[in-house]
């Protein structure tokens, strides 16, 4: 009793921070090492609708520990490494049962993108050497028999460090790439394969600080685009840059090899959807960062984050400072809307072994708190998550972390980071089990979802704190590589109604995405929280 009214006590006084800053066990957050290995460095994660996880590498720096099953091998005359390698440079994970299996991909996936159609196929695009052109699928099935299907020389042009989004008509749109300032869609139709994108081409310094430009689709159907120091609202259908913004200040780049992160904030269907929407830019690497590391000079990274509302009348960065330095970090929408930001490094920039001080702590960022709750520091991992690294989030709520490859080749010994090829799992603090009681258990909800219908999600709660500690949001899984989550977005679907069944059984009723601009269709998370405390997801198809 006592526990539950200093619970009461802590929503009431500090609704948003009642997890954070009492020293308890779990209230860092705790971590859990899954697989000593999986055979291939986890540089591409993307979670499927089947709680399966696809994670890929690269082809090209030699044999994976991790065999290829039935004696397959895969043949390329180009490899500069192994022009036979019967081992496998992806594999498919299975969440509950904590397993894996091979796959068989056969061009060269270095350095490349992806996002789901609406029906929940992969589609992943580009690599190096002989993929950058190619256009690759993965459609999860039951049987474990699926595998990825390659269609070569798909793409008009070489598409190696871009970055794709899901359209709210189903396309998808490729962004940029190394020497590439252009754009192109999945499907595409010709004559016309592929547009100009002068922005890139403004913002690529002689340090290529633009390459995986960071990508939000907004509520209005246009794209924020943000690459080097730079942003702009744009106009994919027209090819037409319809707002410049300010360029973000301190100087310091925030995309490859620079590499911070960035995300749109949640977007609340209960308030002005359009009118709130705000970006989050963290961490990167001063410009010069990367020529220095080359030198053997490993710089301080950045430690500033950059919020923007990218409606306002007259938009500007709002400047913050993180508690420690990071380049390569992860950033990922949590399912209470707060942000974790994990991985990387505190010295240093992306690329083959010019990074130190790894950055084991995690951060969570909780961006509608005040400015001096707003930062706490999480319980540090023992494994140093360094260039490839990666961070997805999971329907439990916790987070997969695996990856690490700051090396040209795999190199297990003798360097000073070696290559990792374990996965982890990060809980955050609101899995901790002292919040059991206030923590809800989706018991029904309406699998397929079409836009603006009234939906009922009933739950179970052994303690309910209040009514408007209630909320219902939808989180849509995220591509992650190089420091960015493609396509990570979280809709807080507008509330309707409020009901009970008896003393722990309760409805929500909620409407669902009021347009396909702002929660494309496809396969999305659902989450109900409850005073910081998120159940764990279920599967939704918004249609």
């Amino acid at each position: 009793m006592i526990k539950l009214i200093l619970l009461l006590f802590s929503f009431f006084i500090f609704p948003s921070i009642m997890i954070s800053h009492t020293q308890t066990p779990g209230r860092q957050g705790e971590w859990h090492l899954l697989q000593e290995s999986i055979g291939i460095s986890a540089m591409h994660m993307q979670l499927l609708h089947n709680n399966k996880v696809v994670i890929y590498d690269r082809t090209d720096f030699g044999r994976s520990n991790l065999s290829l099953p039935g004696g397959q091998c895969r043949f390329d005359p180009h490899d500069r490494v192994l022009k036979v390698d019967c081992t496998a440079h992806s594999i498919i994970y299975n969440i509950a049962a904590n397993t894996f299996q091979p796959l068989k991909v056969q061009t060269d996936t270095w350095c490349s993108s992806g996002a789901l159609l609406p029906n929940g196929t992969l589609v992943q695009t580009g690599g190096y050497n002989d993929g950058d052109h190619v256009l690759r699928t993965y459609t999860p099935c039951d049987d474990d028999i699926c595998d990825w299907v390659e269609f070569r020389q798909y793409l008009s042009r070489r598409r190696w460090y871009a970055t794709d989004q899901i359209l709210p008509d189903g396309r998808i749109i490729i962004v940029g790439g190394r020497g590439e300032f252009s754009y192109e869609f999945y499907p595409n139709h010709p004559p016309t394969r592929y547009f100009l994108l002068e922005f890139l081409r403004h913002t690529n310094d002689e340090n290529e600080n633009n390459l995986y430009p960071f990508l939000h689709l907004l509520p209005d159907g246009n794209l924020f685009i943000f690459a080097n120091t730079r942003a702009i609202l744009f106009d994919y259908n027209l090819n037409q840059v319809i707002r410049e913004y300010p360029e973000i200040p301190g100087g310091d780049a925030r995309n490859y090899p620079s590499s911070g992160s960035s995300v749109l904030l949640p977007l609340d269907e209960n308030g002005d959807i359009n009118r709130d929407v705000e970006v989050v830019v963290c961490g990167g690497a001063p410009k010069t960062a990367f020529p220095l590391a080359r030198q053997g000079i490993l710089i301080t990274s950045s430690s500033t984050c950059g919020r923007l509302r990218v409606n306002d009348q007259k938009p500007l960065w709002v400047m913050e400072g993180m508690p420690i330095p990071r380049v390569m970090g992860d950033m990922l929408l949590l399912p209470t809307g707060d942000i974790i930001i994990i991985n990387g490094a505190q010295r240093g920039t992306a690329g083959w072994e010019l990074a130190s001080e790894p950055a084991t702590t995690p951060i969570i960022y909780r961006p509608y708190e005040v400015q001096s709750w707003r930062y706490s520091v999480m319980t540090p991992s023992a494994r140093p998550r360094m260039y490839h690294s990666t961070a997805i989030l999971l329907p439990d709520g916790r987070v997969l972390v695996g990856g690490s490859n700051p090396h040209i080749y795999y190199n297990f010994t003798g360097v000073e980071f070696p290559t990792d090829l374990s996965l982890e799992a990060f809980s955050p603090p609101y899995l901790s089990t002292e919040y059991s009681s206030i923590r809800p258990r989706i018991l029904a909800f309406k699998e397929r979802i079409k836009y603006g219908e009234t939906l009922f999600v009933k739950f179970s709660l052994q303690n309910l704190l209040a009514q408007k500690a209630v909320s219902v949001r939808i989180v849509a899984p995220s591509f992650t590589t190089h420091s960015f989550s493609m396509n990570h977005r979280m809709v807080v679907l507008r509330m309707v109604g409020f009901s009970s069944e008896n003393s722990d059984t309760y409805t929500s009723k909620v409407a669902g995405p009021s347009t396909m601009n702002i929660a494309p269709p496809g396969y999305y998370l659902l989450f109900v929280v409850h005073a910081g405390i998120p159940s764990y997801g279920e599967w939704v198809h918004i249609e």
